[in-house]
């Protein structure tokens, strides 16, 4: 028992590490921190942020799809307005789509493979600079060049 208890204890300081929370875009205009939820499920991927009524300034959502793949993403129940930037596994900005259109069923393609999409409010990308080639970092992507 005092052997578990001890096992227990030396890996808190790992969980205390772990924060997928914590996402960091860097651009030529700087580094700027966001608060993100994460969602890697079908379910949660398919609701993403639909009917939410607001999202705070250096908030968004990080899709994980768990390997490199053409996606898609629409509007079609989402109410704010969203810039989606699709990335890479290796953590580089594919693309940028700025300000898609609430409750627009019109589909967005990734324009190629990607293993994530990051959700920020609409025009938010554009104010910080957010272009192609820029590097994002967070817990689960890789930044190996």
């Amino acid at each position: 028992m005092a052997a578990l208890g001890v096992a227990m204890l030396a890996s808190l300081p790992l969980a205390a590490c772990s924060d997928e929370s914590r996402l960091v875009v860097h651009t030529a205009t700087g580094d700027h921190t966001f608060t993100v939820e994460v969602v890697d499920t079908p379910e949660g991927r398919a609701k993403g942020l639909m009917y939410r009524q607001e999202l705070a300034e250096d908030a968004g959502m990080l899709f994980d799809f768990k390997q490199e793949r053409p996606v898609s993403f629409w509007m079609q129940n989402t109410f704010i307005p969203l810039d989606m930037v699709f990335i890479g596994a290796d953590g580089v900005v594919r693309n940028v789509h700025v300000n898609a259109r609430p409750r627009d069923p019109t589909s967005i393609p990734s324009d190629g493979p990607v293993q994530f999409v990051l959700e920020i409010n609409g025009g938010r990308s554009k104010e910080i600079g957010l272009v192609a080639g820029d590097r994002i970092e967070h817990e689960r992507i890789s930044n190996e060049k």
